[in-house]
């Protein structure tokens, strides 16, 4: 068999690379490849010294070459690159850092922007991930899941922190990545002291907590939530990654159709399942990149959590009615109606921010909807909220709220929101509500409707409502869902969805009717000039 030749000292191959270039040149100009000069002192310096006219003679004609100086006197520019090439081989190669220390510090870093609590925690990571373009998917998911860790456990991570060594967000990273990457894989990474902390923070008992810290809550929320049925359960549930769920476009796409090419697909490997109450819900585990999907780019499916289709039911919209979102935001429920109402009629989506009806835009245009008429106002009392006063069948008020039902997905929510926030709220819910409630028609139907956990937010709400409006009655969800929702169970009218009782996001809803005779789908053109104006 052939042995391949031992490889030469990388010094060798260093002045063979060197030699080779100066043969080269020298056949470009047409003269002999002159030596390297050598240090001064050594054997042949005299000599060269002594044929120093010669040397210029032979040179003559030839391409001037610059020269730079150095302790052996004058090196011409084929001689320095030469010593480069000697050096370079020669250098001892940088040890690579692991990757696992690398995502530390990454995670460390990001955890240091998301914490300054200077915006949400989805655009201050999607900002920091922006300036590191350089990071793969595998690593961006790493990174995310484990940020989104530390979100969740935050208090408790940070009691665990107490006392340990180095910088304390390189605590919370190194216990964020310990409990998302397999066991051991920060190990051989971490310090001496850090290695000992980390096992002992392993062996802390969560019974040896105090309940809000074992919660990880602020105590604030945790007194709210404690007075709820099966505290323990929900405040678990919470504390988990949510699932994705996704639905169908009524109006171009049958659920078990789509279903079934999901579950035959590439898609097959993140479990897509139909969802138990919602008639056009699927629910996937992990993270699809679903923006990606020919489905998605055909409008045929849309990103919406169960619990906010749900949502669409109540409101019941139909054919040739005059519909308004009140509070439309990106517009994932807006499409949904627009879709049961078979893109007929009139569906206005008011929002007081520009942005996000400007990213609702491209939804509404992918879903093949040509009744969203999106409208910008100032606030609840804006004149063109005025002009359509009676005029709608059904009026959604998905009203800005605290939040505490999607914590599974916005966990810096429970950080970032404080009780003086949330009476804020109340009393903004009770604004909306009011001015919401004079656009529905006689016999019209309103739905409100907030994400939150918080009775203050919902039971309480609803019930103001009916004493300050008693030309409102309450309509119980039951009889409404009854039909659609699989086996949904409601305790009484009102609508209370939790994560760990229906799989879905905490979501509250009630119905209201107003008195009169409730009026059938109507020609539209009677109210162009109203909704021209608006």
């Amino acid at each position: 068999m052939t042995q391949s030749p031992p490889k030469r000292p990388a010094a060798k191959r260093a002045f063979s690379t060197f030699a080779d270039s100066r043969r080269e040149a020298a056949a470009a100009t047409g003269s002999r490849p002159a030596k390297p000069s050598r240090p001064a002192g050594s054997k042949s310096a005299g000599k060269a010294s002594g044929n120093k006219a010669a040397a210029g003679k032979s040179t003559r004609g030839a391409a001037s070459v610059p020269s730079q100086h150095s302790r052996f006197g004058v090196v011409n520019s084929a001689d320095s690159r030469f010593i480069g090439a000697l050096r370079a081989a020669n250098a001892p190669r940088p040890t690579p850092v692991p990757s696992a220390a690398i995502r530390i510090d990454q995670v460390q870093s990001a955890l240091g922007e998301i914490l300054q609590w200077s915006s949400a925690a989805d655009t201050a990571l999607s900002s920091w991930l922006r300036a590191h373009r350089e990071l793969g998917m595998r690593d961006r998911s790493e990174l995310a899941e484990a940020v989104y860790d530390a979100l969740r456990h935050l208090r408790r991570y940070q009691h665990l922190a107490e006392g340990g060594p180095g910088p304390a967000s390189r605590r919370l990273a190194i216990l964020a990545l310990d409990a998302t990457l397999p066991r051991d894989t920060l190990v051989p990474v971490l310090k001496e002291d850090e290695s000992e902390w980390l096992h002992r923070s392993r062996s802390v008992r969560d019974d040896t907590l105090a309940p809000a810290v074992r919660a990880s809550l602020p105590d604030w929320l945790y007194e709210k939530l404690v007075e709820l049925d099966d505290t323990a359960d929900l405040v678990a549930a919470l504390n988990r990654p949510a699932a994705l769920d996704i639905r169908v476009n009524p109006m171009s796409a049958v659920r078990e159709k789509v279903l079934a090419g999901l579950q035959h697909g590439p898609a097959a490997k993140f479990s897509p399942q139909a969802t138990p109450y919602s008639p056009w819900g699927i629910r996937m585990q992990g993270r699809p990149a679903i923006n990606r999907w020919p489905q998605f780019e055909r409008g045929e499916i849309e990103v919406q959590d169960e619990g906010s289709q749900l949502l669409a039911l109540l409101v019941g919209p139909k054919r040739g009615e005059m519909v308004i979102d009140f509070c439309a935001g990106a517009g994932g429920k807006t499409l949904l109606l627009g879709a049961l109402m078979r893109s007929t009629g009139r569906l206005y989506a008011f929002d007081v921010s520009a942005k996000r009806l400007a990213k609702a835009k491209p939804r509404f245009a992918r879903s093949g909807l040509s009744n969203v008429v999106p409208v910008i106002i100032d606030s609840e009392n804006d004149v063109r909220v005025k002009r359509l006063a009676g005029k709608a069948q059904r009026v959604l008020v998905d009203a800005p709220c605290s939040g505490v039902g999607t914590l599974r997905r916005n966990p810096d929510l429970k950080w970032r929101q404080h009780p003086g926030g949330v009476a804020e709220l109340c009393d903004l819910q009770r604004r909306i509500l009011a001015s919401a409630s004079r656009c529905v028609a006689p016999g019209g139907r309103l739905v409100y409707a907030t994400c939150s956990l918080l009775p203050e937010e919902n039971q309480d709400q609803a019930e103001w409502f009916l004493q300050q409006y008693p030309d409102f009655e309450q309509v119980d969800v039951r009889n409404i869902l009854d039909e659609r929702a699989g086996e949904l169970e409601c305790d009484g009218p009102l609508l209370q969805l939790r994560p760990d009782r229906h799989g879905t996001d905490g979501f509250f809803a009630a119905v209201f009717q107003r008195e009169g005779a409730a009026p059938a789908a109507k020609d539209l053109a009677s109210d162009e000039a109203d909704a021209q104006a608006a």
